[in-house]
């Protein structure tokens, strides 16, 4: 080449990207995302809080649920959809048969024997339902699995859902009355695979497939 076409071609703009602007670009696509994941996941759980309601509903004593659900198992741990608490109400230990008297802010429920669901997936908010079959807990939207007390199976096959479902405070007075406390939503916590502890085997297997 002669020297003038070969100054020619030095002057000449670059096409492309070099190495360097690539690593650059793509690191800060990165911490876009995941920023972006961040203030996402903030602000869903804030609408999903806020959503939840914002005040005490009376469920009523263990022998009124069962008379109202007579046609469910309710004492045999099936988990109960009730509209007004916005909330699956679920007995946790179906052989102490019924409510225990106390206050449980966290949302565990084990002290007072009863758990409170609340009625959306944490995955993207669509309602889950209860599976008579399998007695877990399926969403219709993208399949996310919970055993009967909300407690979100692990592995692909159960679905996307990050977590566990969220859990409202409840009490429970002297007369056995139970309350649902929706100013008070406490996250689920993450997923537990089938067969370690804290997760509740399904009654058979692909019920309500």
């Amino acid at each position: 080449m002669t020297g003038a076409a070969l100054r020619t071609q030095r002057a000449a703009v670059g096409q492309g990207f070099s190495r360097r602007t690539l690593l650059r670009r793509g690191l800060g696509a990165a911490l876009a995302l995941w920023a972006l994941e961040a203030v996402a996941g903030t602000i869903g759980f804030a609408w999903s809080a806020g959503k939840a309601g914002g005040g005490v509903v009376r469920i009523g004593a263990f022998h009124e649920f069962l008379a109202a659900n007579g046609s469910l198992p309710v004492g045999d741990g099936f988990p109960v959809y009730v509209a007004e608490a916005k909330a699956f109400i679920v007995l946790i230990d179906p052989g102490r048969l019924g409510w225990v008297e106390g206050e449980d802010k966290t949302g565990d429920g084990r002290a007072v024997n009863v758990r409170a669901l609340y009625q959306r997936c944490p995955h993207l908010g669509c309602k889950p339902n209860p599976c008579l079959e399998d007695f877990w807990i399926h969403c219709p939207c993208h399949q996310s699995r919970y055993d009967r007390l909300g407690t979100k199976v692990d592995g692909v096959r159960y679905g996307p859902a990050a977590r566990s479902m969220d859990r409202f405070a409840t009490r429970i007075d002297s007369d056995g009355v139970l309350f649902v406390d929706q100013t008070k939503l406490t996250l689920g916590p993450l997923p537990v695979a089938l067969g370690m502890p804290g997760v509740i085997p399904p009654l058979v297997e692909n019920g309500c497939a």
